[in-house]
């Protein structure tokens, strides 16, 4: 599952969000990731519609968590449907982080359930900046519902470098590319 590299992803988003930031952060291991790396930051208002990046976050005076209300997945207690969407839609923040199953060749960004693709446009929509974090196996991956593509997130996030193809999509639509290299 590619722990270690999403570990290494996380570090790096969580390097650049500054104290005192808000944020959504979305469904997916790599999110929990993320959450894992933020726990030192300080004065992060956070909504998330992911149970495990809530419980992650929770238990700091110094944090405000919110989590949205809905459905809950029991596979990986991700919460999605029409309240997630209407909740999330209240808000804008300063940075909404969120993955992708997939990766397509031509940068539409692809997942396996409509109703978490739903949640993840309205995050789309309602953050100052989009970050995506994907590790290198969301290029060779193949989904079927469609989030959007490239051109909707200013940071992509990732562990090795992307196939050119990939590359030019970011340059095309002004994408800051950043790769979390192996600690050697």
């Amino acid at each position: 599952m590619c722990l270690e590299e999403k570990a290494r992803i996380a570090h790096l988003i969580a390097s650049d969000i500054p104290d005192n930031a808000s944020l959504f952060i979305d469904i997916g291991t790599t999110s929990e990731e993320v959450a894992k790396a933020l726990r030192d930051h300080s004065g992060l208002r956070v909504i998330t519609n992911n149970f495990n990046v809530a419980a992650i976050l929770s238990g700091n005076p110094g944090r405000e968590v919110i989590i949205t209300g809905g459905l809950v997945r029991p596979a990986d207690l991700g919460i999605v449907g029409e309240a997630t969407e209407d909740f999330i839609d209240q808000f804008k923040v300063d940075f909404g982080i969120i993955t992708v199953s997939s990766i397509d060749a031509d940068g539409t960004l692809l997942e396996y359930d409509y109703r978490e693709v739903r949640a993840a446009q309205r995050i789309i929509k309602n953050s100052r900046r989009v970050v995506l974090a994907a590790d290198h196996t969301k290029f060779s991956r193949s989904a079927m519902v469609r989030l959007g593509d490239l051109s909707s997130v200013d940071d992509l996030y990732t562990d090795q470098e992307p196939p050119e193809n990939i590359t030019k999509i970011l340059e095309q639509f002004d994408v800051s590319l950043h790769i979390a290299e192996r600690e050697e």
